[in-house]
């Protein structure tokens, strides 16, 4: 049975003759024609390597699925690049000639399509593992071979295409195929440079000729023929794909299979053609669902709705509704009909202003009684039941249709065509009107953001219902953002257009919560409240209402007053300005190390090596990036200063570092030093970046105090270093006064340490030898030459080292020693009283005047004057931008427009809407108290703690100061100032 068991194995494991035996009994059994040697571009192709190359990339369907895979694949048969679209589709007509339907059938094991919408088909699109007889419709017949493009595969039915809104095709175009590229025909090259036609035939070479010189050859002219024609080879020829005709003489059975097939498909043809619509895709989508919703029919409406929500989520920046009319008037017919649900009417449009009916609304005007119409319906009696499923849906759908229209309105141009149609007016007054009910919430959203953007394009007078209605939503609702909406769609009634917004008639009640809200840590909240204010206190008749009911304790005005001043400071940051008063200059390097103090080097002894090296570098040297130092230098300092002690009891450690390890570690303690070598006649060893210390510091990072003390007889001060100013008080009385101490025991120690005895008597050579001072010399007035004087004078020089907290003070942030310890005088010093004379300064002789150069090459820190501002908010061009803006717009509103209402208050033309009668009879008996003139208001308006705040902003707010400066002036201006 070797037969059986060839058939049974499966067809990865055969070799090539046995899979073209197998492959061509499918074809006879099938009735089909196989291509046993197929070529393309003149190369053989191996149907078995095909086959399985195919396999391994998923398959037919796959494989077509994938852009560019036929053309990868028809690499593999080393199909040159050149023309690869042309080659890939031959490729892929190979294969779905001879290998498609076997692929089905071996390796997919079902059953494979009948071969008049397979095989006698061209290899056009996939999907061959679902295609059938009733789903497959063949496309438009297309050049594919010369389009040069591999074919896409057909479009996913189970996908809902969705045309461009506005397309009149009524089908989706998503799947269609671009235009094939136009060809460039070749155009050889026709300048003079072109061979004669005897020089450039082929077979024969060039000859010379005695023609004229622009027609003689010669090698240079070869050389310049153009690429496109030296390298031009004619396109190779194509296989031409034959296929053979089945009659009854070379296979009668599939002849006749094929005439039966036939008869049974023009019946089924002529038996389909009786139904209407066959063959046509219908409507597009956006067409369909106006035209359900407009029907009536609920099934059809839920359809409609469902889809138009998502479409316009999806696609409402292109969705339009002026390319599909009726669509708004569906929308908003639909979502009147929710009013049925609490009162016994059905709206309807009339557009001839004769129907005068309770339910008819005006569609060219709006309806002005619309208020009044729903103030007078009775409300329908409702079961305390559960709630039937139907009418629930219904809510449900009627917020879809508002959220439909919510989505589009967002658009300008949508928005644009809603301000045109009256009835959404009314349609919008309709539902803000319905009793309060859970239900409507989402919906009452949906239409007041329907007004914040329709707003803008309306003029809405006084006694406009939807006017009224966003009024009283604003008194009555505690939805925050129902109110915010509110006051936004209000602030934007007429804002693209040339007519001003005037708010009248606005309840005080309004006003009064308004103005509470300025008290909220709600800075969007504020904002549009601040924006409603701002229009408010806009008109004068306002401002003298405000003034009217200034004396009623809900409604005082300096309340509001202070909240406004309160909210110039609204997001202020602190921004300081400097302008420098005296440039800084570097002060003279030292030029020698500093000694360490005893109490220091006693400090010193005391450590271990290598923390001993490293405080002494840290005390005594500090960093600079412009200065050095030589490395035998540091080292000599090093030696010099502990060498003698180094074997003494005072001293822990026997020995010193070794020079190596001690310069390593000066770039360790100091970050920005190293080590470098100058070269030049003589290599220089350096440490760049340190510097000595004027002064030394000690373990706490504080500078020690040093004795300038220098008699006339010396080159050069003392230069004692003692650690505290007290220290150096005492000093200077033993070392240079020679003021006796108390001694020890005696009955007068507790009066001090020092004999008081002589401190009193005159003696003409006392005088102050520090630093040059020249108290005694030329003071004024002239100080009694007494030790108890000089005692007290030489406090002067000493400097305060503590902070008023008692802490020592740091060092300044340059790691620079203070300059009050550093250079030999002190500014308060220089002359009598602490005045700065340059005159009065004497060189080290004590006899040259020292100039004020000299002075500064001491030298000296910059000094700044810095200014603090309190700056508010900007926007990105430097403009005041944020609630602060708002709030000095409502003041400056309030200073121009108050002394033009306090005369309406005088002459009594103020038009007053009161909140019932006890209201009106109020305001009427306090407007007769109310004669004071325009300085007595703004006196209470703007003087007092809001006066003080409006000069605080002004001075230290310097993006609002302008519009402060404008406040204030209209202040003054309106007070006769």
């Amino acid at each position: 049975m070797p037969h059986n068991e060839e058939a049974e194995k499966p067809t990865e494991e055969l070799d090539g003759e046995q899979f073209m035996q197998r492959l061509a009994a499918f074809h006879q059994e099938r009735g089909t024609t196989l291509e046993v040697a197929p070529r393309v571009h003149g190369k053989p192709i191996d149907l078995q390597k095909l086959y399985k190359i195919t396999l391994e990339q998923g398959g037919y369907d796959e494989v077509t699925r994938t852009r560019g895979a036929w053309r990868q694949l028809g690499l593999a048969f080393n199909l040159t690049t050149s023309n690869a679209g042309v080659y890939a589709f031959t490729l892929k007509t190979v294969y779905y000639k001879n290998l498609a339907a076997f692929e089905i059938k071996d390796h997919h094991h079902k059953t494979p399509p009948p071969k008049d919408i397979l095989e006698d088909l061209t290899a056009r699109g996939g999907d061959l593992l679902t295609r059938t007889v009733e789903n497959f419709r063949q496309a438009p017949a297309e050049d594919a071979e010369a389009s040069g493009e591999e074919e896409v595969s057909t479009p996913n039915g189970n996908k809902m295409d969705i045309d461009e809104p506005g397309s009149g095709t009524g089908r989706s175009t998503r799947g269609l195929r671009q235009a094939p590229p136009q060809r460039v025909l070749f155009q050889p090259d026709v300048s003079s440079s072109r061979q004669t036609r005897t020089a450039t035939s082929r077979g024969q070479s060039p000859q010379p000729t005695t023609s004229a010189p622009g027609n003689s050859y010669s090698a240079a002219s070869q050389h310049s023929m153009p690429n496109s024609i030296s390298n031009y080879e004619p396109r190779p020829p194509m296989p031409l794909t034959l296929r053979g005709v089945v009659t009854p003489a070379n296979n009668s059975t599939r002849f006749y299979q094929q005439v039966a097939q036939s008869q049974v498909g023009q019946k089924r043809k002529a038996k389909d053609m009786t139904k209407p619509g066959c063959g046509y895709d219908g409507p597009n989508i956006y067409v369909r669902t106006l035209q359900a919703l407009r029907s009536g029919i609920r099934e059809e409406q839920d359809y409609a709705l469902h889809h138009l929500v998502k479409i316009s989520h999806e696609r409402g920046d292109k969705f339009r509704f002026e390319a599909f009319p009726m669509l708004a008037e569906a929308l908003g017919e639909y979502i009147r009909g929710i009013t049925s649900e609490y009162y016994d009417i059905r709206w309807k449009v009339d557009y001839t202003e004769s129907d005068k009916s309770i339910n008819a609304l005006d569609g060219l005007n709006g309806t002005p009684d619309l208020v009044q119409r729903l103030k007078s319906l009775v409300r329908i009696d409702v079961a305390d039941e559960l709630e039937p499923k139907g009418k629930s849906m219904h809510f449900e759908k009627v917020k879809e249709a508002g959220l439909t229209m919510r989505n589009l309105s967002l658009m300008e141009d949508n928005a644009k065509y809603l301000a045109d149609m009256a009835e959404i007016r009314d349609t919008l007054t309709i539902v803000l009107s319905l009793p309060d009910d859970p239900r409507l919430v989402e919906l009452r959203h949906y239409m007041l953001d329907i007004a914040e953007m329709v707003t803008r394009y309306w003029v809405m007078p006084r006694n406009d219902p939807l006017y009224r209605i966003l009024l009283d939503e604003i008194n009555r609702s505690s939805d925050r953002g129902a109110i915010l909406t509110s006051l936004r769609a209000i602030c934007r009634i007429s804002m693209n257009l040339k007519d001003n917004n005037n708010l009248l008639s606005v309840p005080m009640t309004v006003v009064g919560k308004l103005a509470s809200y300025l008290l909220l840590q709600d800075e969007e909240l504020v904002g549009a409240t601040l924006d409603f204010m701002y229009q408010y206190t806009a008109v004068p008749s306002n401002v003298a209402i405000l003034l009217l009911h200034s004396n009623n304790p809900k409604y005082r005005l300096t309340p509001l007053m202070k909240e406004l001043c309160r909210l110039l400071r609204h997001g202020e940051v602190e921004v300081q300005v400097k302008s420098i008063l005296q440039q800084a200059i570097p002060d003279i390097p030292a030029e020698t190390i500093p000694d360490v103090p005893d109490d220091l080097l006693r400090q010193l002894l005391q450590m271990d090596e290598p923390e001993r090296s490293n405080t002494w570098l840290k005390c005594v040297f500090e960093e600079h990036k412009d200065s050095e130092i030589t490395q035998i230098a540091l080292w000599q300092a090093y030696q010099s200063r502990f060498t003698p002690f180094s074997n003494t009891a005072l001293a822990n450690a026997p020995g010193l570092l070794p020079a190596a390890e001690f310069i390593k570690n000066v770039s360790i303690i100091f970050e920005n030093a190293t080590a470098q070598v100058v070269n030049g006649t003589t290599s220089k060893f350096i440490i760049k970046g340190i510097r000595p210390r004027h002064i030394p510091i000690d373990t706490r990072q504080q500078p020690y105090l040093r004795c300038l003390w220098q008699p006339p007889s010396t080159t050069k001060p003392c230069n004692v270093f003692l650690p505290k100013p007290e220290d150096l008080y005492s000093h200077i009385l033993t070392a240079h006064l020679g003021v006796p101490r108390i001694s020890e025991g005696s009955s007068e120690d507790a009066t001090g340490k020092f004999d008081p005895s002589s401190a009193h008597t005159i003696d003409p050579s006392i005088e102050c030898h520090w630093s040059h001072c020249l108290r005694f010399t030329h003071g004024r007035p002239p100080l009694p030459r007494t030790k108890a004087n000089l005692a007290h004078h030489i406090k002067v020089h000493l400097p305060n080292n503590t902070t008023t907290s008692g802490k020592p003070k740091p060092l300044s942030s340059s790691n620079r020693t203070s300059a009050t310890a550093t250079y030999p005088f002190k500014p308060n010093t220089l002359g009598p009283h602490g005045a700065h004379d340059p005159r009065l300064l004497v060189g080290a002789d004590g006899r040259t005047p020292l100039t004020r150069t000299d002075v500064d090459n001491l030298g000296r820190d910059a000094a700044y004057h810095t200014i603090v501002y309190r700056n508010t908010p900007v926007d990105e061009h430097g403009d005041p931008a944020g609630l602060s803006l708002t709030a000095v717009l409502v003041l400056r509103n309030l200073a121009r427009n108050i002394p033009k209402a306090a005369e309406m208050v005088r002459s009594g033309d103020v038009e007053v809407e009161g909140e019932g009668e006890g209201e009106e009879r109020w305001v009427a008996t306090v407007g007769l108290r109310h004669t004071g003139g325009a300085e007595e208001w703004l006196e209470g308006c703007f003087g007092g703690e809001v006066g003080r705040e409006l000069m605080w902003s002004l001075g230290h707010n310097r993006v609002l100061g302008g519009y402060v400066a404008d406040v204030v002036g209209l202040v003054r201006k309106g007070k006769g100032e």
